[in-house]
């Protein structure tokens, strides 16, 4: 239940994270903004699946502490290609590696609900991806893992932002190259 709650407490802060970009970035266009509108509502969806899992287990949000560890981070961001480095690209990918594995752990403590809802997330999380990939090409003309590194803020990296192991049949879906993909797995935080 704890770790249900931590889930559906960083949804909370991506949804939030996603409104205060289109916030901070009026002068995006309408259609990066309209897509992170449409990000909040899975955000708020899956805050939802979380939330009522969590009743089944019988505790409520609430019932254990949280942390603004994502909001201490991301607003660290000036621009709006660093914004979907961090949050879309980062993080979201991220989540695509944690959320494959944590299905597989509820699974094996017999929590079978709590795997369903967790590749339930996974797999929504990969338009997320998706645009936060597609939105970066565009504004740096290559979404490649030398350019992406480049973007994010120190003290933030690359180590922060995948999981073992790496889920890379979700993230290649998501558009990331297998050489993106390949070069974040290597990635060294002597590199």
């Amino acid at each position: 239940a704890e770790v249900v709650h931590t889930f559906l407490h960083h949804e909370l802060q991506a949804a939030e994270l996603f409104c205060w970009a289109i916030l901070a970035f009026p002068e995006t266009p309408h259609a990066f903004r309209r897509g992170l509108l449409g990000i909040v509502r899975d955000e708020v969806r899956h805050m939802h699946l979380y939330r009522e899992h969590l009743a089944h287990l019988g505790c409520a949000f609430g019932d254990y502490p949280v942390r603004d560890w994502f909001w201490k981070r991301v607003p660290q961001v000036t621009t709006p290609v660093h914004f979907v480095a961090v949050m879309g690209i980062g993080f979201e990918g991220g989540n695509l590696d944690h959320a494959a594995r944590f299905a597989e752990r509820f699974r094996a403590a017999g929590d079978e609900e709590g795997a369903r809802v967790q590749e339930k997330v996974c797999a929504e999380e990969i338009p997320h991806v998706q645009f936060a990939r597609t939105w970066f090409e565009r504004w740096t003309g290559a979404a490649d893992f030398v350019t992406w590194k480049a973007h994010l803020p120190a003290p933030l990296s690359p180590l922060l932002m995948r999981g073992e192991p790496m889920n890379h049949a979700y993230r290649a879906r998501a558009g990331l190259s297998e050489a993106f993909v390949a070069a974040l797995g290597a990635y060294r935080a002597d590199a």
